[in-house]
């Protein structure tokens, strides 16, 4: 890899992360060149294929491309939850843990937190765990921000 790597924009590697979010586990990626700071967009959906942008055809090859990884590859999921019910919703922690013990937990976890009025600290706490583990995830795949 080139020691003249282009610095990304955080805000372009939060997009990124967004649409890999946005899609099925595993579904859209978005990947990024080191060396030019670009990042290929890849939709799992079929029917808007040609949105898809032609990948390089060393895009295999990890010194120069890396993909942006999801919130579990962060450990962002039940995880993050969980911590934000043990520091903020002491006494329902052990019905969060029930909750992601089963499918469809996040609905019933936003439908506790609209209850106990803590929506919007939750997505503070979420906003912020994100942003410190992707810029984490960017420091230790050796990817310069340039904010």
């Amino acid at each position: 890899m080139s020691d003249k790597a282009t610095p990304l924009s955080f805000e372009d590697i939060l997009l990124g992360f967004t649409f890999v979010e946005g899609g099925n586990p595993g579904g859209n990626d978005a990947i990024i060149c080191r060396r030019t700071g670009k990042i290929y967009w890849r939709y799992e959906d079929p029917s808007i294929d040609e949105l898809n942008e032609e990948l390089p055809d060393d895009v295999a090859d990890d010194e120069n491309y890396i993909a942006i990884p999801d919130k579990r590859e962060l450990g962002l999921g039940k995880p993050l939850v969980l911590e934000f019910a043990r520091e903020f919703l002491p006494a329902d922690y052990a019905d969060v843990r029930d909750i992601f013990d089963r499918r469809g937990a996040y609905p019933k976890f936003k439908a506790l937190l609209m209850r106990r009025h803590a929506l919007d600290r939750w997505h503070a706490f979420e906003n912020e765990a994100t942003n410190k583990a992707l810029r984490d995830w960017c420091e230790a795949n050796s990817i310069e921000v340039s904010d």
